[in-house]
């Protein structure tokens, strides 16, 4: 397509119908050509002309051989012109004078230098040779065409002029009219050879700048795409903060700053409250203008502080901010509190006896910890919100480590990981997978729960971490395997059942074999399991986990990837691995109701399926929703529209119940 203006050009002699791809027409693109050819043909026509007075002042050794007896006189006429040109061109040139003027002086230099040149040479006595040396004339014709990138036109006139020139010389010099013809056929020639390579020149710089422009413009269209790409990519796209990956990576800055010089800061995670009984009340649509409401609002906020806001997920919003005392945080952390609160935005469904949107907050701030990493400072900020919520909502809370209620939550988990298996402390449950074209559950997704010897749920996001951190995850990955394949597989409750797994568990060597063993230890075909990954906070794409994953796939196994387009999943993901299924995040879904919601949704579409991924929709609700699904062309869906994740005992119940009727009429 690149090469398609070239070819028209050099074959038109003009733009022809491409041109209004440049956005500009046929004269304007002229127009710009000349501008933009300026500073070329003026660079090029100082030493241009130098060089040309300087073969002109050498063929004074012809004059000296031909027409000795006026070669004094041709000769002072060459100095004269040429030193006259060289002049005069400096003198434009040190003035500024336009690049077309300065083509004049060059062309006129041409001329006159020619006619200087002639006036003296034709009054040798030696006609004869002055009839045959006037032949040389030619070249003055082809400098103004080929030796100077003149306009074509500036070239066409100043050859015409030497052309007749020639021609009344030619005439008047005593000659046969057999010379007369042949010398004026081969000035004709000249003139017409020479005038229409200078015309293909011009042409072909013209083409060459008109690939030059669409490079450019392709380029520039690139970098805009580029950047608009990067800011989306790390954009949230509801509420226009910071996403989790741009949250991350400044959390990341932060935290080298205080390991390098010791410029604290503090980290704080706001939870809107009840924000699910609030969606259930006015409706999802609602749900999205109250968290822009208090995104616009927290933004606004933060700025006086010279902080970062993000969207970390959900209803859930992080803060960080340098700080030089841990009691700046906490006065910080109230006033985000009461900035939700001065909203006033009414929220009814409420059982606490307050009737508005509140936010409660959880902050931590950094301090001198051994072996400290990176995500500590989160769990901590994450402990102190739950602690928040757990004191009545609406409030804020700085973690404390010397108050019992804020003990290191992450030593606990890892205690707790250690038995949980051998207490039954770890449990599955299953979220069904609807083929969107049959309308039929054809996979599951095991969900691991984890529960505290008191029965107290905790949240995944807490003690997964902590389990990749201390190694837990890979028995509680293994066991999880074995339980799905036992629970659901073994007796064909479901086709297929993803499983989430772990980069740790990628990198681990001998991870495929152990999946090898308790397939055949089970009974079950690999091609029943998919691998869901996704990528960590701080994940590196490893040649270890391409390795497990070419593994995997030999074995059967679907590789599935989990959350794409959240932040956690990059692109290169996609051009490393074949994965079998694309999972979008839930968010792009939601986000459908404005325009550029679906418009990012079609994007993160397409791309997908230009990669030949099958495509999966998470958090479908609603059956508006269902059906912009099976508009789309989505192959699976997941959501609380097609199921809420429940334990396999439900789902074992529902299959003894759907076969119970066909084998009451078998016995009948």
């Amino acid at each position: 397509m690149n090469d398609r203006p070239s070819s028209v050009l050099a074959e038109t002699g003009h733009a022809g119908p491409y041109e209004p791809r440049y956005g500009l027409g046929p004269d304007e693109l002229r127009s710009l050509y000349h501008r933009e050819t300026q500073a070329t043909r003026r660079q090029e026509a100082r030493p241009g002309l130098w060089i040309a007075v300087a073969i002109y002042l050498l063929f004074s050794a012809t004059d000296l051989l031909l027409i000795p007896d006026v070669a004094a006189y041709t000769i002072a006429a060459r100095f004269a012109v040429g030193v006259t040109a060289l002049l005069t061109f400096e003198v434009q040139l040190r003035r500024g004078v336009g690049t077309d003027w300065l083509d004049v002086t060059c062309a006129a230099a041409i001329i006159f230098g020619y006619v200087g040149w002639l006036c003296p040479a034709v009054l040798s006595a030696d006609k004869e040779t002055v009839s045959y040396y006037m032949v040389f004339g030619t070249i003055f014709m082809m400098g103004a065409n080929l030796f100077f990138t003149f306009r074509f036109n500036l070239s066409i006139v100043t050859s015409a002029i030497i052309l007749c020139i020639l021609y009344a010389v030619n005439y008047f010099v005593p000659s046969t009219l057999t010379y007369k013809m042949v010398l004026g056929i081969f000035y004709i020639s000249c003139f017409i050879f020479t005038s229409y390579v200078n015309w293909k020149l011009n042409e072909e710089r013209y083409n060459v700048f008109l690939n030059a422009l669409e490079a450019k413009i392709q380029h520039n269209e690139a970098t805009e795409r580029g950047k608009a790409l990067l800011r989306l990519s790390r954009t949230d796209p509801l509420t226009g903060l910071e996403n989790r990956r741009a949250i991350d990576e400044k959390l990341r800055d932060y935290w080298s700053d205080w390991q390098r010089v010791g410029t604290s800061f503090g980290a704080i995670l706001i939870d809107v409250d009840f924000f699910k009984k609030f969606n259930d009340c006015y409706g999802h649509q609602e749900g999205d203008r109250c968290l822009i409401l208090v995104a616009n609002a927290l933004s606004d906020m933060i700025k006086q502080y010279d902080g970062s806001i993000g969207r970390y997920g959900g209803e859930e919003f992080i803060v960080l901010a340098r700080m030089e005392k841990k009691d700046q945080i906490m006065d910080l952390a109230e006033a985000i509190c009461r900035t939700v609160e001065g909203l006033a935005i009414t929220h009814e469904l409420r059982r606490d006896g307050v009737s508005i949107v509140t936010a409660s907050v959880g902050a931590a701030f950094t301090r001198k910890q051994t072996a400290a990493k990176l995500e500590k400072i989160i769990h901590e900020a994450d402990r102190a919100l739950y602690l928040a919520k757990a004191s009545g909502r609406n409030c804020a809370r700085l973690f404390d480590p010397t108050d019992p209620q804020s003990s290191d939550e992450s030593e606990n988990l890892a205690a707790l990981l250690k038995i949980a298996i051998g207490q039954g402390l770890v449990s599955l449950v299953y979220q069904p997978i609807q083929d969107v074209a049959s309308g039929k559950v054809e996979a599951m997704e095991a969900l691991m729960r984890l529960k505290m010897l008191d029965g107290t749920l905790v949240p995944p996001s807490l003690f997964i971490p902590v389990a990749e951190r201390t190694g837990a995850i890979l028995e509680l990955g293994r066991w999880a395997i074995r339980t799905v394949c036992t629970e659901m597989l073994l007796d064909d409750h479901v086709r297929v059942v993803s499983v989430n797994v772990s980069p740790i568990q990628l990198k681990t060597p001998g991870f495929a074999a152990s999946v090898a063993t308790i397939l055949g230890e089970t009974g079950v075909t690999g091609n029943r399991l998919a691998f869901e990954i996704t990528e960590g906070l701080e994940m590196e794409m490893h040649s270890d986990i391409l390795r497990c994953i070419s593994d995997l796939k030999l074995l059967g196994i679907k590789i599935w990837l989990d959350d794409f387009g959240t932040g956690f999943a990059g692109l290169s993901w996609l051009r490393l691995i074949d994965f079998d299924t694309v999972k979008i995040d839930r968010s792009f879904l939601h986000d459908c109701g404005e325009p550029k919601g679906m418009a990012m949704l079609q994007d993160i579409i397409a791309l997908v399926r230009n990669r030949g991924h099958q495509i999966l929709v998470e958090g479908v609700e609603t059956d508006q929703q269902l059906a912009l699904m099976h508009e789309i062309g989505i192959d699976k869906i997941q959501g609380y529209r097609v199921g809420r994740p429940a334990p396999a005992a439900s789902f074992q119940a529902k299959r003894a119940l759907h076969k119970r009727p066909f084998t009451m009429l078998k016995s009948a």
